[in-house]
């Protein structure tokens, strides 16, 4: 399904489980995926509750309007297709990009907010990290996306699990390959400015963060200052894990979020 918001922008949505569930989860992928990065944990998820997955604007099936992007924009998306959906409060989760977008809606819509998921993610990505991304995005837009994925397949996944799960690295390329290019690019430079940190301590919904041992897009280091800086947070580190932990460890990161359930 479809939900316009507040630009008019068309967001396509997803939910498993019963819609009607009282408990409810809200999960936003990562960069230059869909909603279909979710699926193994909102499989595993949805006897317990509702679980929606979102495209993101520029991303998937969702329109892709003209950049410049911001996370808070992503959150307030967010908010707009809850509302759309009469949801009034939910846990909300994100990997890397979407714990990005899902930091800034609890920060935004507090209110809203009964728990946090972020997956190998940051509230920053550092007081330098701009021209890296835009020379990512300028990559992009000047060779294609094909010439990023040697360098995506090895910081998505460890090397045991690409060898063993062909199909799940091919999917994943395949979502990749299909982005537009423009809205990739803009993306990028989201992530470039992102700042979160700040906002770290009024955060006050339970919070439980996970990142992969080998993750090295969003290293250890970056989970640790988010734990460090939300109050009672949980943090876990998951050995032999990489960037995309939803998909190479989709019964860890469902044990998070059911955790987190009221």
């Amino acid at each position: 399904m479809f939900a316009a918001v507040r630009d008019g922008t068309r967001l396509a949505c997803k939910i498993h489980g019963d819609s009607k569930n009282e408990k409810r989860v809200a999960l936003i992928h990562s960069l230059a995926m869909d909603h279909t990065f979710w699926t193994p944990v909102a499989e595993r998820l949805a006897q317990d509750a509702a679980v929606l997955t979102i495209d993101c604007r520029g991303h998937g099936a969702s329109d892709k309007p003209a950049g410049p992007y911001h996370v808070e924009q992503f959150a307030d998306d967010l908010a707009d297709v809850l509302d759309h959906l009469g949801w009034s409060k939910t846990v909300v989760a994100g990997a890397s990009m979407g714990g990005c977008v899902s930091l800034a809606f609890a920060l935004r819509h507090p209110g809203r907010l009964q728990g946090l998921g972020l997956f190998d993610t940051t509230a920053c990505y550092g007081d330098n990290a701009l021209p890296a991304w835009r020379e990512r995005a300028d990559k992009a837009m000047s060779e294609g996306l094909a010439g990023l994925i040697d360098f995506q397949k090895t910081r998505w996944f460890s090397d045991s699990f690409r060898a063993a799960n062909p199909k799940v690295v091919q999917d994943c390329i395949d979502v990749f390959l299909r982005n537009d290019l423009a809205a990739y690019a803009a993306t990028c430079v989201m992530l470039g400015v992102a700042d979160l940190r700040a906002g770290l301590p009024s955060i006050k919904a339970p919070t439980r963060i996970l990142v992969g041992e080998e993750d090295y897009a969003t290293p250890v280091a970056m989970a640790q200052a988010m734990h460090a800086g939300i109050a009672g947070s949980t943090l876990r580190i998951v050995k032999g894990a990489r960037h995309l932990s939803p998909l190479e460890i989709p019964d860890d990161v469902a044990a998070e979020l059911r955790a987190l359930l009221p």
